[in-house]
């Protein structure tokens, strides 16, 4: 129970310093609207299709590919160098705060953002006649998985390579733009010369669209796209113990100091 309130507490301090600010959440809320309501009206231009089915072919992509990409790796890497800058970790070690509960707070505070995101962007979609399928459980799952993985390179990213807020922008481009545009969040991957088509294989985000995609647009189920899924889950998984210990290894060093 202790590890539980202490969890709870840190994310509760995390989400009412970003809703006391407001800024961030209210760009993570415009954000995956707008990207939403672009790509479904190229799509719906390209493919000639409904508004509608766009909307439906253009969730998946936005939400995982976009939505979720900014708020959990993003707002991750801000959080670790913001605690650093403000010497939060100093005064964490002067209270019976312990690590595991500070890391899960981080954690569940932006997977709580991540998923307000796949609220609204559903919302969206669904207030623009999308019909999107799937078991809800299997969702939920995709959704999970995929901020569990942006939250753990985050933390990787925040730790190893970011030393000052000016750096996170910066940090976020180098990295995720490319896999955004690899993983299919702004082209279909069907548009990719074989060369790229090959690596999106090994690009975390294309199998985090082409499961939910599998799931939402197709109905399909979670055996039928266990390949995506295990990728994503065993990434997920590699991502949240390196940020762990890419954590511990920060805060020994921020102890020396």
């Amino acid at each position: 129970m202790k590890y539980v309130r202490e969890t709870l507490a840190v994310a509760q301090r995390i989400l009412t310093e970003l809703w006391r600010r407001r800024r961030s959440l209210i760009f993570w809320a415009i954000f995956p609207v707008l990207l939403l309501i672009l790509n479904s009206l190229i799509l719906q231009e390209r493919l000639q299709i409904s508004l509608a089915e766009a909307y439906t072919q253009a969730a998946p992509s936005t939400l995982v590919g976009a939505a979720l990409f900014f708020s959990g790796l993003g707002g991750s890497v801000a959080a670790v160098v913001s605690e650093r800058e403000q010497k939060t970790l100093k005064r964490l070690f002067l209270s019976p705060l312990s690590g595991v509960s500070y890391f899960l707070g981080i954690c569940l505070a932006y997977g709580a953002i991540g998923l307000g995101q796949t609220a609204l962007v559903y919302a969206i979609a669904l207030f623009y006649g999308a019909s999107l399928g799937g078991h809800p459980g299997a969702n939920l799952l995709i959704v999970l998985l995929s901020i569990a993985a942006y939250v753990g390179v985050g933390f990787v990213l925040g730790t190893h390579l970011a030393r000052r807020t000016e750096d996170v922008n910066a940090l976020i481009a180098a990295f995720g733009i490319p896999l955004m545009i690899l993983g299919g969040t702004f082209l279909p991957t069907d548009f990719f010369p074989d060369s790229l088509a090959r690596l999106t294989q090994f690009n975390p985000i294309y199998h985090m669209i082409e499961a939910l995609s599998g799931v939402v647009v197709e109905g399909l189920t979670l055996a039928e796209v266990g390949s995506h899924v295990r990728f994503l889950g065993l990434f997920a998984v590699a991502m949240v113990v390196a940020g762990w210990l890419s954590y511990r290894r920060m805060v020994q060093v921020e102890r020396q100091l």
